[in-house]
């Protein structure tokens, strides 16, 4: 058969949000726990009589990611109680939202090799997470910590026709709740229901559907998809399997899925009001509250970083970390050159880092002293590579960029005499590498650079010292 089919993808994407305590109680956010059982109290273990009081913040998260989606801001939203049984849900239910989500009717562009598609959202709502599932030799474990931390379920129409539509639009979402500060969307703080069908092309009929579960990476996803189409038009063409409405999970080891259960229907979950919440609502203070804070979209603020200058591939590392992107932006606030100091930023602060085995959110300079670095290099005061010495001592001990500066006689300008003088020296004293050069060696000459710079601390200009040094030895 030569019959042509189409993929038909709607996708649940559940993110923790960046909160400091828990949707229902003080119990410390996605980042606190250490420990297994170490983030838990009597309210979000279920114990009996303990009632839920609302994060106000996680209110202000959900309608930031709604604007962010071009969503509409429902003003009255309630909580639901959505029924289901498994060892890490305590309550044998899950704080959620069905009839009055808190966000619906959005819509985001995404651009790909097949050029332009409009995604539609149908809505974003709140709701707590679950606990997790430890399993191990022959006993199973439940840690609670992840219980009752908040979560924004973002859900889609069906609107997505290829695997690279999918991680088109999951990177998209990453980067903008990344950059505005909603998630760290780290693994595990991102997870994704893919709800996957085929249908003839240029019908209009829905084919059987199928939901693969809980997937944290993008590349797993992709694999999903591509196993599960494959899966239903060989159903479809070849009569393999009979195709059912169903729950599966894919096995990253073989690359397949398979059938979990199947696929629940808003009814098995018997979703009632929850009594305990009361509903809330936003008003037009609020909402302007909120709207104000919103971040700058990320579309706009990467033709920002691009009209600067900055490649590609620096925007998307800038992108993928709020942590830096805010740094860059404070640091260029206080008059410094964006390209510049993105290559600050993404190159020298990135290398110290690395080289301590650490991340960029381990960097704790602030703006107001790399902004201090980076003019006091552009002013002639000291050079790129004195610079990078006070970005050292600044990154691994938080000093004072200014005043390590003098301490250590960095601000003193060393003249033309002094480095001339310390040329002639270490040429007189390495015949050996004078004679390696002019024999064609030209890594001698670099030898003999090293040892100026050695002798000047650094404190001259790399570019000047190797200019004099090969002129002098040219002319020997």
């Amino acid at each position: 058969m030569n019959m042509k089919y189409e993929i038909v993808i709607g996708l649940e994407t559940h993110v923790e949000l960046n909160t400091n305590s828990k949707i229902f109680c003080s119990c410390g956010g996605h980042s606190s726990p250490k420990e297994p059982n170490d983030c838990v109290c009597p309210a979000c273990s279920g114990m009996p009589g303990m009632l839920p009081v609302m994060n106000k913040r996680v209110v202000e998260l959900a309608v930031t990611a709604g604007l962010m989606l071009n969503c509409n801001i429902n003003r009255y939203t309630t909580f639901d109680k959505k029924n289901y049984y498994y060892p890490d849900l305590p309550c044998a239910y899950q704080i959620t939202q069905l009839n009055h989500p808190i966000c619906t009717d959005g819509c985001v562009t995404l651009k790909t090799s097949e050029g332009a598609r409009d995604i539609r959202i149908k809505q974003i709502h709140m709701e707590e997470d679950a606990g997790k599932l430890v399993h191990g030799g022959n006993s199973s474990f439940v840690d609670f910590n992840r219980t009752s931390v908040p979560l924004i379920e973002i859900v889609t129409q069906p609107d997505f026709r290829s695997a690279e539509e999918v991680v088109t639009y999951l990177n998209k979402l990453k980067s903008m709740f990344i950059s505005g500060g909603i998630s760290e969307c780290e693994e595990g703080a991102m997870r994704c229901d893919v709800n996957i069908s085929v249908r003839p092309e240029g019908s209009e009929e829905f084919g059987v559907r199928t939901e693969i579960k809980n997937m944290a990476s993008f590349e797993a996803i992709e694999r999903a998809i591509r196993y599960e189409s494959q899966r239903h038009i060989d159903a479809i063409e070849f009569e393999t399997e009979e195709l059912v409405q169903e729950t599966r999970r894919f096995d990253d080891v073989s690359g397949k899925t398979f059938a979990m259960r199947n696929k629940e229907t808003e009814a098995d979950y018997r979703y009632f009001p929850d009594a305990n919440l009361m509903p809330i609502i936003i008003d037009d203070e609020w909402l302007e509250e909120i709207k104000a804070a919103k971040p700058e979209a990320i579309d706009e603020k990467a033709e920002q970083y691009r009209l600067a200058g900055i490649s590609d591939k620096e925007i998307d590392m800038l992108m993928s970390n709020h942590k830096i992107s805010s740094l860059l932006d404070d640091t260029v606030a206080l008059g410094c050159n964006p390209k510049d100091t993105a290559g600050w930023i993404l190159t020298d602060c990135a290398g110290i880092l690395r080289k301590d085995g650490k991340t960029f959110n381990d960097l704790a300079v602030t703006a107001e002293k790399l902004s201090a670095i980076i003019k006091t290099v552009d002013s002639g005061d000291i050079n790129r590579n004195i610079g990078k010495k006070i970005l050292i001592a600044v990154v691994e001990s938080d000093v004072d960029p200014v005043q390590y500066c003098k301490e250590n006689g960095f601000d003193k300008k060393v003249d033309a005499s002094a480095v001339e003088s310390v040329i002639d020296s270490v040429i007189a004293n390495n015949p050996q590498a004078i004679a390696d050069y002019k024999a064609g060696k030209t890594k001698a000459l670099m030898a003999l650079f090293g040892s100026c710079m050695k002798e000047l601390k650094g404190a001259a200009d790399p570019a000047v010292i190797k200019e004099l040094l090969e002129n002098k030895v040219k002319n020997m």
